[in-house]
């Protein structure tokens, strides 16, 4: 799975420097780490920051279950500390269509969350990956009380998505 904003969908997050060339470690956010060396280009921004910078993939290969990259421009184990943390990404049309009954995350980001009784339960803000499985991160609606709710996303909860709709239905209950 992937996690996304816009037009640029994250496939994964900037560890820290490798060596002292300018390699990076990174983490992948998709199923099969090694998804990104496919693609030529990547693009890099700061975990809260709003802008994309487009860099050249030149190298990258698996080590010891981290993806290790070189990127034009990143050349220096100095350059590589300056971008730890940040997001890496590509545009969404380079990705292929999802399989049936399968969702890239920014695909769910903003659906409403409703229980089989129809209670909102909130949005989806986001996902993370727990180990075992997905989770949705899910903001209450304006005005309830406590912090967001973690929703696994797995077929015993999450009953049906439906995008066009713009929602996800869920077995849960509002004060779990």
């Amino acid at each position: 799975m992937a996690r996304g904003r816009g037009a640029i969908v994250v496939l994964g997050e900037v560890l820290g420097p490798y060596g002292v060339r300018g390699c990076l470690r990174l983490r992948s956010y998709t199923a099969a780490p090694d998804t990104l060396l496919g693609y030529a280009a990547w693009w890099l921004k700061p975990a809260r920051g709003p802008e994309w910078r487009e860099y050249t993939r030149l190298a990258g290969r698996m080590h010891s279950g981290t993806l290790i990259a070189e990127l034009g421009g990143i050349d220096t184990r100095e350059a590589a500390l300056a971008v730890k943390g940040f997001e890496v990404g590509v545009p969404r049309e380079a990705l292929p269509a999802a399989a049936e009954g399968e969702f890239y995350w920014d695909d769910l980001t903003g659906l409403a969350v409703v229980n089989r009784a129809g209670v909102v339960l909130g949005e989806v803000c986001g996902m993370t990956e727990h180990g075992a499985h997905p989770l949705l991160r899910v903001a209450r609606p304006p005005g309830s009380p406590g912090a967001e709710r973690l929703i696994p996303f797995v077929p015993a909860i999450v009953g049906r998505v439906d995008k066009d709709v713009g929602r996800i239905e869920v077995d849960w209950e509002e004060d779990y």
